[in-house]
């Protein structure tokens, strides 16, 4: 969903699209779904590997779902998922969120998960959502806020962690933060009504916590975070291991939390 001059922080690495595969529609989007109804036509932008957009498609069947990511790779598949899932009213394409290739007015539903904070022009990405929407249209988007996640126990490799996600979006000219600037923006790109909430992703149980800190083990030494961390200068691979070892000892810590937050919000033109 970026053009060249937008650099993906994650990558594709498979600890992401674990990740990324883990996200339902009901653990991503639950404040989208009172407002879905069968017939609805929505896009689905920065789409990842399918598995949110696949439970959307299903509960506004029959109507049509159109679902974009700027990595032909993962639209392969997003495909596949969908193919499994026997939908038939659902498509995938490559695409630029700069330039939606959609006619104006033209969807009922616009949503975006965890995509406005990985680029580096947020209020122009979502204005394009704005011109693809309807005039009665919804605006769903959801984004992280990696200055109020939290955990325990304390460990100052994962404060140190926190402190390199940060440095690393900044050299991307992103917002690891865009949880808390998500309204303004939204309001910037000339949305009228906009509706504001939030909600949590935690993990204490003994699965959770193998499913999180392993992914972000894998991820801070073999994904595309570790590469340019090293690339820009900001960490070395012996400070990725020992991050990566911090990550482990709370997986096994058997009074380990750890909370994501999120800010959602839903806008009309």
């Amino acid at each position: 969903m970026r053009p060249p001059r937008d650099r993906y922080t994650h990558g594709h690495h498979e600890s992401v699209l674990r990740s990324h595969r883990w996200r339902t529609a009901e653990n991503s989007a639950g404040y989208l779904l009172p407002h879905l109804r069968p017939g609805m036509a929505l896009l689905d932008v920065g789409c990842g590997p399918g598995s949110i957009t696949v439970d959307l498609a299903h509960r506004v069947a029959p109507g049509r779902v159109a679902a974009v990511d700027a990595s032909a790779e993962v639209i392969e598949l997003a495909r596949a998922a969908a193919g499994s899932a026997g939908l038939e009213n659902l498509s995938f394409e490559v695409g630029d969120v700069y330039a939606l290739d959609h006619e104006g007015a033209s969807f009922d539903v616009v949503h975006a998960h965890q995509v406005v904070q990985h680029l580096s022009e947020p209020v122009r990405a979502l204005v394009e959502m704005r011109r693809v929407l309807k005039p009665d249209g919804l605006l769903a988007v959801r984004d992280g806020d990696y200055g109020g996640f939290f955990w325990s126990p304390a460990d100052e490799m994962l404060d140190r962690w926190l402190v390199l996600y940060h440095e690393l979006t900044a050299a991307n000219r992103t917002e690891a933060d865009a949880g808390r600037h998500l309204p303004a923006w939204v309001r910037a790109a000339g949305f009228g009504s906009v509706e504001v909430s939030s909600s949590t992703w935690t993990f204490a149980a003994p699965e959770d916590r193998a499913f999180w800190g392993g992914l972000w083990a894998d991820r801070v030494v073999e994904s595309e975070f570790a590469r340019q961390s090293v690339e820009y200068g900001l960490s070395t691979p012996d400070e990725l291991a020992a991050i990566a070892d911090a990550f482990t000892r709370w997986t096994e810590d058997d009074d380990g939390v750890f909370v994501t937050v999120h800010v959602e919000v839903l806008a009309r033109p």
